[in-house]
């Protein structure tokens, strides 16, 4: 059915790259690319760090240049929302009354910003998901003005960083006893603590936000232990959940995200999806995990793209992960939930700034780790983890063995 288009909502880097990747596995019928921003699809990880801080324009973070969608025949249908899936005639209508038909259909719609109950509505209470809400960010951010961001995950970690280096007053609000304390361990968690308040962010842990209100020109946070925090804006990082609203008009199979097989293949026949909108096996997780990740969103839809094709892949690969604060770049790889035992590799505290890695074990078997300027530690980290092999633990603490020996028979 050349005649009908592969179709994928979601101009993002699942989107993207499974766009590309049919035309690499041979298909050579019509490929059309909806995407609800009016912008040529772009990279998210820089909207919190370099778009951020000025260091890059949005034209430097594109994904591609406008002509490679050009030379491989690719539809862009930008500024277009899709709004219903007909499953049984297979089309996609959208929300200028057009209406796509589909040889096979994939969802790459990513994932949306969890929203503050009970926050004010006010141009001054901002969210980080799009290059729109960084060009709002930006005009606010003016030397001297005080941020408080709510949450202290990696992007309220990541723009903290960043306006204070823009010399602005920072306080994040975390409402567990620690930041990151869902990914990571104490350690990290006690080391990035250090480090923002070494460059004088304030960093308020187990605090609960129970209100943003107008007050005498400023906003006013006010939290569940009595008290109050005065800004001049307020940008909630308080994390993201699964965009499924298409495909729950599909009546694809949903459990906190769009269910797939390691194929891609939802659970309506012709329909596939990819990224950080999936809940997907992998063996890495010991079950069904959704990643919120760009190496999972561009991995994962080169399957879906072979896949969709009629070939037979499989997707399995290791994640990884990274973020940068500062002038420190934190890798991670692999997935740390219920590990039971930690050893850490390097000093946490040197004034060096020598880095040091943190390895998570779970009944024995290495499953994570998390590399603080640690670049070799890292890479071969991520080796043991996608093959299996667990060093000795005193091996992993000696700093005088070279990494790259753990990965030797």
């Amino acid at each position: 059915m050349t005649d009908r288009a592969q179709v994928i909502v979601g101009a993002s880097h699942a989107g993207v790259s499974l766009a590309l990747q049919l035309r690499r596995e041979g298909w050579e019928g019509p490929i059309q690319l909806v995407g609800a921003e009016k912008e040529l699809p772009y990279h998210r990880p820089p909207l919190s760090k370099e778009l951020l801080s000025g260091q890059k324009e949005l034209d430097a973070i594109r994904l591609r240049p406008e002509k490679i969608y050009a030379d491989n025949d690719i539809e862009l249908l930008l500024g277009t929302t899709a709004l219903k899936i007909d499953k049984e005639q297979r089309s996609l209508h959208l929300h200028d009354g057009r209406v796509l038909q589909y040889a096979n259909l994939a969802l790459c719609t990513g994932a949306k910003v969890r929203q503050l109950p009970l926050a004010l509505d006010s141009e001054r209470v901002l969210y980080l998901r799009t290059a729109a809400d960084v060009a709002q960010l930006q005009a606010l951010a003016q030397p001297g003005k005080h941020a408080v961001i709510i949450g202290g995950g990696y992007i309220g970690l990541e723009a903290a960083a960043v306006l204070r280096k823009m010399e602005l007053e920072v306080t994040v609000l975390e409402m567990a006893p620690r930041v990151l304390a869902r990914v990571t361990s104490e350690v990290l968690s006690d080391y990035l603590t250090s480090l923002h308040m070494m460059h004088g962010v304030s960093i308020k842990t187990s605090t609960q936000v129970n209100g943003i209100q107008d007050h005498e020109g400023k906003l006013q946070v006010v939290c569940n232990d009595n008290t109050e925090y005065l800004a001049d804006f307020v940008l909630v990082g308080i994390g993201v959940g699964p965009n499924t609203t298409l495909a729950e008009t599909a009546g694809v199979s949903l459990d906190d995200g769009i269910v797939v097989d390691e194929q891609g293949c939802t659970s309506v026949p012709h329909i596939f999806a990819a990224g950080d909108c999936t809940r997907h096996p992998n063996r890495f997780a010991g079950g069904n995990v959704r990643l919120e990740s760009v190496q999972n969103a561009n991995d994962q839809a080169r399957v879906v793209a072979a896949n969709m094709v009629g070939k037979a892949s499989i997707y399995d690969a290791a994640p990884w992960f990274w973020s940068d604060q500062y002038d420190i770049k934190l890798q991670m790889a692999g997935l740390n939930s219920n590990y039971d035992s930690t050893v850490t590799r390097g000093d946490p505290t040197n004034a060096e700034n020598e880095g040091f890695c943190v390895f998570y074990l779970r009944a024995g078997e290495l499953v994570a780790v998390d590399s603080v300027a640690r670049p070799k530690e890292f890479m071969a980290g991520k080796q043991l983890i996608a093959r299996g092999i667990t060093p000795d633990k005193a091996n992993i603490a000696d700093e005088q063995i070279e990494p790259a020996s753990w990965l030797k028979p």
